[in-house]
């Protein structure tokens, strides 16, 4: 049967975080290979006995494979305060008194910004680096069904929430760290997943070369999450007419810097390098921040002219932005978390449309090689 031109499926990704051919799930369901390359590439319409297997040898249910574009439904709500007109905008949505309330996601509303709920309370154990916790409440499974991730790219958070929501007994703990700093949390045992986005000029690789150094042979894997543009935020217009970091020097701008281990403090060190820029000569270098959100605020309150962060942060605080690099942030795993049910989980969401679709409408991300092993070590 010809497909529907409503009906979209993402069978192609999931069966590819599972490691699986065509012809392996093409086994498992009992059908051809051909009938699978049908259903991947839009041409052909499964029937219901079909969908059943496919769902039941990828472990899914058969609306994570299969979905009607139509069926997403649009309402009418209230903005919760004004916004430019015709700006598009990402929204969060709740039901209050009666009608449906749209939140804007701008600026620092676009970041969790509330206290986090505590799961204990610790207290030292004398000569040590040790603690002992007393739980606030039983729910141990929780704490064991816990992803712990360490990254600086906002867009983790998106994520986290996107799989929280598919997997409602799954939670993700998102430490905030810079590149290096994520990687060294990794290998101390603090994390699971450690997110980043250094380039080695010498290489010209991504992250791999960082990567291997740290673990000292641990063997890992690097899944990209995608690539996004990195570059100067500005003020809003761009009044200072910046278009390269050597405006900066020339036009006596003043910027924020990032923290030593940063991608965007790394970023920012080599192109000025490349421009024979002293460091000393660019107002501002030692002027440490250390998240991309502050180096938005800091550029937004006027404190700063300039600062390097990412196409979507500028498009999040409504400001400038002058693309300089594109790069790769990887999601860096060490192979014996690999088969934890959680970790699992929580990596099999990344073919999912509802992640998809929350990277896409921020902007700034190309999220084509999304969930792809780009190396190994």
């Amino acid at each position: 049967m010809k497909q529907d031109s409503d009906l979209r499926n993402n069978l192609k990704s999931i069966r590819t975080r599972l490691g699986m051919s065509q012809q392996d799930l093409a086994n498992i369901a009992s059908v051809t290979r051909q009938t699978i390359s049908g259903v991947e590439s839009g041409l052909y319409a499964p029937s219901v006995a079909i969908t059943l297997r496919l769902a039941k040898a990828l472990g899914c249910q058969v609306e994570d494979l299969f979905w009607l574009e139509r069926d997403l439904p649009e309402i009418e709500a209230v903005l919760a305060k004004p916004v430019p007109n015709g700006q598009q905008l990402r929204v969060s949505m709740a039901r209050v008194g009666g009608q449906w309330i749209a939140y804007p996601l701008i600026g620092k509303d676009a970041f969790r910004q509330d206290m986090i709920p505590a799961d204990g309370e610790s207290t030292s154990v004398a000569g040590t680096n040790k603690v002992r916790v007393r739980l606030l409440d039983d729910n141990l499974e929780t704490l064991h069904n816990t992803v712990v991730i360490a990254g600086c790219a906002p867009v983790i958070s998106l994520w986290a929430r996107a799989t929280e929501r598919w997997h409602p007994q799954l939670r993700v703990q998102y430490n905030f760290a810079n590149s290096m700093a994520a990687l060294h949390s990794l290998c101390t045992g603090e994390a699971h997943i450690a997110g980043m986005h250094l380039y080695d000029p010498e290489t010209g690789e991504y992250n791999t070369p960082f990567v291997r150094d740290v673990l000292a042979g641990r063997e890992a894997v690097l899944i990209t999450l995608g690539v996004w543009e990195e570059g100067l935020l500005l003020k809003s217009g761009n009044p200072m007419g910046i278009r390269t970091v050597t405006d900066l020097v020339a036009g006596g701008a003043t910027i924020v810097n990032r923290e030593i281990g940063s991608g965007s403090r790394m970023l920012l060190e080599q192109t000025l390098q490349k421009e024979q820029i002293p460091f000393d000569t660019v107002q501002g270098f030692d002027n440490v921040l250390k998240s991309h959100q502050d180096v938005a605020q800091a550029v937004v309150q006027g404190s700063a002219d300039a600062g390097m962060s990412t196409a979507s942060v500028a498009t999040a605080f409504g400001l400038g932005f002058i693309p300089l690099h594109q790069s790769r942030y990887d999601l860096v795993i060490l192979k014996e978390y690999l088969e934890e049910a959680p970790v699992q989980q929580l990596l099999s969401t990344l073919g999912h449309r509802m992640v998809h679709s929350q990277f896409e409408i921020l902007g700034g991300y190309d999220i084509s090689k999304i969930g792809e092993v780009v190396a190994t070590v």
